[in-house]
Formats: C-alpha cells, sequence, structure tokens
C-alpha cells in the first residue's frame, strides 16, 4: 500500500523557535534561512511516514532541490514560535512537489514552494520508492 504521505494533498506541520543565528543585522530571520525551514518540513514529512531521509541515502536515493521559490509578507524574529505546514501539492515518478507556509501566532509570515528530484548516486533520475 502507498504511504499516505505520497498523496496529493497531504500536509505535515512543525513548531520552532528562531534561534539566534538565524537572524540578520535587523534582528529579522535572514532570508537564506528559509530554505532550511523548508528543508527541515520536508525531512520531518518523511519522518512522520516512517521513512528516513538517511535510510533513503543508504539505499542510493538522493533527494535533491530543482527549483525554489519563497513569498515573504512580514518577518520572524529570535526566539519566535513558529509553525510551519508542509504539503504535498505534487509527485510523478521522480518528483515531489511541495508548497510551505510559515505562520507566527496565525499571522501568515512566508509561504514558498519546492521541486525535488530524486537521483541516484550519479545524479541520474531515480523512481521515488513510495512503498519503503
Amino acid at each position: 500500500m502507498q504511504n499516505p504521505l505520497f498523496q496529493i494533498g497531504a500536509t505535515h506541520q512543525i513548531d520552532f523557535r528562531v534561534e539566534y543565528h538565524e537572524t540578520d543585522g535587523q534582528g529579522h530571520v535572514h532570508h537564506s534561512n528559509y530554505a532550511s525551514y523548508f528543508e527541515r518540513g520536508r525531512v520531518e514529512m518523511l519522518r512522520a511516514a516512517g521513512m528516513s531521509y538517511k535510510r533513503l541515502e543508504e539505499a542510493g536515493f538522493m533527494l535533491v532541490v530543482t527549483e525554489i521559490n519563497v513569498k515573504y509578507y512580514a518577518p520572524a524574529n529570535f526566539d519566535d514560535r513558529l509553525t510551519q505546514t508542509t504539503e504535498l501539492t505534487g509527485f510523478r515518478k521522480v518528483r515531489l512537489y511541495h508548497h510551505y507556509k510559515i505562520v507566527r501566532e496565525g499571522k501568515l509570515l512566508a509561504e514558498g514552494s519546492t521541486t525535488i528530484a530524486c537521483v541516484d548516486r550519479e545524479g541520474q533520475p531515480k523512481r521515488m520508492p513510495v512503498n519503503w
């Protein structure tokens, strides 16, 4: 049976605090950290599905970002408690499409999307193992 987190529309939510080293000179989360937040969401979504990114890599499956987009609405600051929702918006043989929303106390701070490709150790496309 296919894992339910590989169904289009599947979502996963994580909560985390902004760490001091993630902020810039103005005290806001530096824009580059949102890519890391998105990755954290994907890794935790896999973990919730009973999959381990580490085990995927050990089995020869590499998940690489081929496209990332972020739209910022309001800044996040040191020690803010954030909630991120990761949604699977598409799934193809070797590609995963995700959408992300990051909120603080219900206020949308940023949203984005990624395209992830599954490749082997040589960088060649490889089908994602949906029945892990």
